[in-house]
């Protein structure tokens, strides 16, 4: 679960950066070697996700693209982008948090990640961590409450 927080603090990050508050760190060795939160306005890039922020920062700090030995907490499930960059970087496991009923490539929308066709399959671990879901729910309030001033 301590990992996971820390991908919550990553979330908490792009929260106050008006992002939509997800974030995701990668372990090797019981090490955080990478960290991410969602910065896809701030960038105008659709690929900034959490998870290939991470997934990017940690392939530099091990100078190769395989991270296998790694283990990405996500406080939300990845959406079909973000698993594709999983199973081509050959992380090891995934733990996430929240699912992701519209956008989620793990279980809710499509189960890519262990999908037999695929030549790589990650470890697939869910907890729950009611933190994580609540600073979404809290940022699409804030979301909701601005459009409607603007209407």
């Amino acid at each position: 679960m301590f990992f996971l927080k820390e991908a919550l603090k990553e979330a908490e990050k792009a929260f106050g950066y008006g992002e939509v508050p997800i974030g995701a760190v990668v372990v090797k060795d019981g090490e955080i070697i990478s960290r991410g939160f969602n910065r896809k306005e701030f960038l105008q890039d659709p690929t900034a996700h959490a998870e290939v922020v991470a997934i990017r920062e940690a392939a530099r700090r091990l100078n190769s693209w395989r991270l296998e030995g790694c283990t990405l907490y996500s406080t939300v499930e990845p959406c079909v982008m973000c698993c594709g960059a999983i199973i081509q970087s050959r992380i090891d496991k995934v733990v996430y948090a929240v699912p992701d009923p519209k956008f989620g490539g793990v279980e809710s929308l499509y189960s890519l990640l262990s999908d037999e066709r695929s030549n790589h399959r990650p470890e697939i671990v869910k907890l729950e961590l009611k933190e994580a879901e609540e600073l979404l729910r809290r940022f699409f309030k804030i979301l909701r409450e601005r459009c409607r001033s603007l209407a």
